[in-house]
């Protein structure tokens, strides 16, 4: 193994430039870790009774017993934490196409706008647009994730800094994607379109090469279309993999997946006097069908080697690198009276491109050992990060105004096409975005981090477990349009501690406590200038208390209460040589019951309760955050009613939220209502038909900021054809 990792170090070397001797230091304090933990085995009479499980993950309808992004073949059951897991055939059965379909049916979590160009989710009252992983290595780059290549998606409630590092401060997203199987050859093919007018197809093909050798290959096409004027789009993704066994003992995944997606920009429509969104407004686009576009094209690679040393030990070094090119353009609706000019609205926008270089080495070791009279499963880990960013971003600049806003008449279209239009006074207007320029930043960023875990299993009742992490956070930010430079290093540990008891074989309790942080840069580190930036990280800290019950085999429920502390910095406005440490809380629980309560009947039901207030540094303002509605409730049922057909109905319900701080605007509250017809016309055909708000419900179920609301789907069918071969 060390030679294997000297050699990976080697190879990546030569590839990149950008190496520097803290990227080899992080491989080598694994390489470290493996001899350390080699040179003192176990006693021969606990190794049978400490040997590391072999879990091999597969889809399936009902959910996976384990997290992928755990790191350790820990069962949920054992876990101190809130999770939720999503497989590949849910994916599929529930015709799920983007990451918000998901998040909708699962408790504690809700989806922000994006800005119509990017994923952004809502973490127990967090809004995070970085949080976001691909087998547990960081994924941060702002676009709307694909679900095609998928094995399962997991969602991790809570700071996760332990595993993670920065960010994760209210959960994280972690997208586990499919692996050629070695021994089995076997291929899928999905079809479908919608009453919207969208269609696409997605293929997935594992091919046994040799006894040790295997390919797998999951692609798509999508045409994209909805029920809003001027969208479109479209998205094709490619996925091919491939899996070695050099060994009985050892293993090398290798992936490269290529993105390439289009889309129009929509950003909702404006609220009106009573604070919410102008239903009459619900069919009018604030864009341009030219200007609202965003653009991605992505480059991810990926290399994964993992070797048993013993049956009680086992270590994985992966290599990852990540090139994002992203554009997005738009106009969007940013102010508006309805008490004084009701058919008036006033367009801002801007220009926004991201270059984006992420290199991501890590790497972990897990021994189980036997010590103190209890067993001890350690995860040792280190993970080195090297990231450049470049962004820019032009406002919009009009004629007429010779500034960023230009009022219009509303209308169905806005009449504006190509960046030119007749302003509200009928004079001909042109936007210019190469005149007011926003900012123009070159980042680069390198992370080296150390975490070690030790999951105590002090008697056959109770667990404990007990870790840290250690994050070096260091950024440069060349502000090209002032021609300045800064630079700031924060150095961060992030405990974790939880208890598990298990009065039974099927039910545990458990408490835990863990830390986050979030530097003063942001998720998107776009400058770090002005005594703001300067300022020290942001801390989280979550306290948790839950209860596991694997009610059958096939049937599980959770339950969680939670609170979530935040600590940020503030300059003193008193006084600017001094600091205030301005706190806030998010509280709430949550309920997840999953599985079949009958041979022919599964279920998935999910409820939360969120509670928070905003604090100033006088201490509570009486404002609830934005974005944390206090009610959400979801139910999926699926009933097989005979060996061909089965049906699903389910409904999603949010309570209203506040979309802005000052708790002046809101989305009302909604509910919403699925359902599903399933056929197998054979043993490899299946039809499905998936009809999603079948009420034709109008609802505004996110939104970014006060005048721009999202318009939620109204009715839609959508037919897909699954075939194996």
């Amino acid at each position: 193994i060390m030679i294997i990792i000297m050699i990976l170090i080697n190879e990546m070397r030569s590839e990149s430039t950008r190496m520097k001797r803290n990227e080899q230091r992080a491989l080598m304090i694994i390489a470290g870790s493996v001899l350390a933990f080699t040179a003192s085995p176990l006693p021969a009479e606990t190794t049978d009774s400490l040997m590391l499980e072999e879990t091999i993950v597969r889809g399936n309808y009902l959910q996976s017993s384990e997290a992928n992004a755990l790191k350790t073949p820990t069962p949920i059951l054992d876990v101190p934490q809130s999770l939720s897991i999503v497989t590949s055939e849910q994916i599929l059965r529930r015709g799920f196409t983007s990451v918000s379909d998901i998040i909708e049916y699962l408790p504690g979590v809700s989806m922000s706008q994006g800005e119509g160009h990017r994923d952004a989710v809502v973490f127990r009252g967090v809004r995070s647009t970085a949080d976001f992983f691909i087998d547990g290595v960081r994924d941060d780059v702002q676009y709307y994730r694909p679900l095609y290549n998928l094995e399962q998606l997991e969602v991790l409630r809570g700071p996760n800094a332990l595993l993670f590092g920065r960010g994760g401060t209210g959960g994280i997203l972690n997208r586990v994607t499919k692996k050629a199987e070695i021994g089995n050859s076997f291929s899928q093919l999905t079809g479908y379109a919608d009453s919207f007018g969208a269609g696409g197809l997605q293929g997935d093909l594992n091919v046994g090469l040799t006894d040790s050798i295997a390919f797998r290959l999951n692609a798509m096409a999508e045409g994209l279309d909805n029920h809003r004027d001027h969208f479109d789009g479209e998205r094709i993704g490619v996925n091919p993999t491939l899996r070695v066994s050099l060994s009985e003992a050892t293993t090398l995944d290798l992936s490269y997946e290529y993105v390439d997606h289009e889309r129009f920009i929509d950003r909702g429509i404006p609220t009106g006097t009573n604070g919410d969104p102008v239903e009459r407004f619900d069919r009018v686009v604030f864009g341009d069908p030219d200007v609202n576009v965003t653009e991605l094209e992505a480059h991810i690679l990926m290399a994964s080697l993992e070797h048993r040393f013993s049956d009680t030990m086992k270590g994985k070094v992966t290599a990852f690198y990540g090139d994002y090119d992203k554009l997005y353009q738009n106009f969007y609706a940013a102010s508006y009276s309805e008490a004084d000019s009701p058919d008036v609205v006033a367009l801002d926008g801007y220009v926004d491109t991201t270059q984006r270089e992420n290199l991501i080495l890590s790497g972990n070791v897990i021994k189980e050992v036997w010590f103190a009279n209890m067993s001890h499963r350690f995860l040792l880990g280190a993970e080195y990060v090297d990231t450049t960013s470049d962004q820019d971003r032009w406002n919009t600049y009009w004629s007429e105004t010779s500034d960023d806003k230009e009022t219009f008449f509303v209308s169905r279209p806005m009449g504006v096409v190509g960046g030119v239009g007749i302003n509200a006074s009928g004079v001909r207007t042109v936007n210019d975005f190469t005149v007011d320029q926003n900012d123009d930043t070159q980042v680069t960023i390198e992370v080296a981090s150390f975490y070690l875990q030790d999951e105590m299993a002090i008697t056959d009742y109770l667990d404990v477990v007990l870790g840290a992490r250690f994050d070096q956070f260091e950024i440069d930010v060349f502000n090209v349009a002032a021609d300045d430079s800064r630079s700031k290093r924060d150095e961060e540990v992030s405990p974790r501690l939880g208890l598990v008891l298990k009065p039974m074989e099927n039910m545990s309790l458990y408490a835990s406590y863990s830390e986050s942080f979030l530097p003063r840069s942001g998720e998107q580190f776009a400058n770090i200038n002005g005594s703001k930036g300067q300022l020290d990280a942001d801390t989280f800290a979550n306290t948790e208390l839950g209860f596991k019950w694997d009610i059958s085999p096939a049937l599980s429920f959770t339950a969680a209460v939670f609170e979530i502390e935040q600590e940020s910095p503030q300059v003193a406005d008193n006084d600017p040589a001094t600091l205030d440490v301005i706190k806030s809380e998010t509280d709430g629980f949550e309920l997840q019951l999953e599985g079949q309560l009958t041979e022919a009947w599964y279920i998935s039901a999910a409820y939360s309760y969120l509670d928070g207030e905003q604090m100033g540094r006088t201490g509570s303002t009486g404002l609830r955050p934005r974005e944390l509605p206090e009610n959400m409730f979801s139910v999926w049922n699926f009933v097989q009613f005979t060996p061909k057909l089965g049906a699903g109905l389910g409904l999603t319900y949010q309570d209203e939220s506040f979309i802005n701080n000052s708790n002046t605007a809101r989305l009302p509250s909604y509910t919403r209502v699925d359902a599903a017809l399933y056929y197998d016309w054979s043993d490899d055909v299946r039809v499905q038909l998936n009809l999603e708000n079948v009420g034709d419900t109008v609802y505004f179920p996110s939104s970014h900021s006060t005048h721009q609301a999202t318009v939620g789907a109204p009715f839609n069918a959508r037919l897909a054809i699954n075939m194996d071969f």
